[in-house]
């Protein structure tokens, strides 16, 4: 190529090298390509944005819709599963929004907890189990309680405050005591030769600590905390089953017992699953779900990796006094 013309065929201007004028133009193309990257790039995020937005917008236009529509008569169920806890699906922020809608619902002709819970808080039970008896007393509606696989401990505080309680024959009901586990290395550590320093403002502060004796003072106060817990939840039981109840030494001890077990005992008053009790029982064979999902917010939260952070807060939350 001659020197005196550019790669177009036009003549370069004087004294301008055609090696300075062809790193210019690449340096000019990559800063052009970089530039409709970026653009690209934001336009993808916008658009990403757009489209999380009108799921919302759809989600709760959806929610509004349902719960202005006059419905027509139907049995409400609300699912109780899992672990009973704060910031988990079978807890009081969960549940008590679903009984409140069922409830208000003109519908809706009873209400049924579905349980299939082996316990958890007595916390968030006691949460529970206060609310239904108030919304009972307000709407005079019915409340039954289905189990299907477990219904134990802080599930069984719930279904204490059922009108009645169905189970499968296999199912598994009780469990009506209360327990604080934990661990203790202080005889490994003196093994090893470490030494714990620990320094506390009140000499209680230190409770429960693992690497630290517990001394005999501080297990009687424990012990009677949790008696105090164990009277509050007999105190629910024996409210909520009254006179079915066939209280022996071993009611209130901690055993669990098949359904048809409970039901000879008086912890259950039936055999049933949910179609039954909607069909035979309520009256009303239509079944509408109330349960509380998960928010779709902590759907996309989890989606675009905030896992971490809400394992890290429920890790945080699991220690405590359970029913279970």
């Amino acid at each position: 190529m001659n020197d005196d013309f550019n790669a177009t065929g036009t003549p370069r201007p004087a004294g301008v090298p055609w090696e300075r004028e062809a790193i210019e133009k690449l340096l000019f193309a990559q800063l052009n390509e970089q530039r409709a990257a970026r653009r690209w790039k934001l336009f993808f995020r916008l658009m990403w944005l757009l489209v999380i937005v009108a799921i919302v917008w759809l989600a709760v236009k959806a929610e509004g819709m349902a719960s202005s529509q006059v419905s027509t008569p139907h049995t409400a169920v609300i699912a109780v599963e899992g672990t009973i806890a704060s910031g988990a699906e079978a807890s009081a922020e969960n549940v008590l929004p679903a009984l409140k809608q069922a409830f208000e619902d003109e519908g809706a002709q009873a209400i049924v907890l579905l349980i299939n819970s082996p316990g958890g808080s007595p916390v968030q039970a006691g949460i529970i189990n206060d609310e239904i008896h108030r919304l009972k007393a307000l709407h005079n509606k019915k409340v039954y309680a289905v189990v299907e696989e477990t219904c134990a401990s802080a599930a069984y505080y719930i279904a204490a405050a059922a009108d009645d309680i169905y189970v499968d024959k296999a199912s598994l009901v009780g469990s009506i005591g209360v327990l604080m586990d934990g661990f203790g290395f202080t005889g490994l550590m003196d093994k090893l030769g470490v030494e714990r320093r620990l320094m506390v403002a009140g000499q209680n502060k230190a409770l429960l600590d693992p690497f630290s004796p517990l001394d005999e003072s501080q297990k009687a106060y424990l012990q009677s905390m949790l008696n105090e817990i164990h009277e509050q939840f007999i105190a629910v039981v024996k409210k909520g089953r009254g006179q079915r109840l066939k209280e022996n030494t071993d009611t209130f001890s901690g055993l669990v017992w098949s359904g048809q077990q409970a039901v000879n005992l008086g912890l259950a008053d039936g055999l049933g699953n949910l179609d039954h009790v909607a069909r035979e029982v309520v009256k009303a064979e239509e079944i509408v779900d109330y349960t509380q999902r998960e928010n779709l917010g902590l759907r996309l939260a989890r989606r675009f990796g905030a896992s971490v952070g809400e394992g890290v807060f429920k890790a945080a939350q699991s220690a405590g006094i359970q029913l279970r």
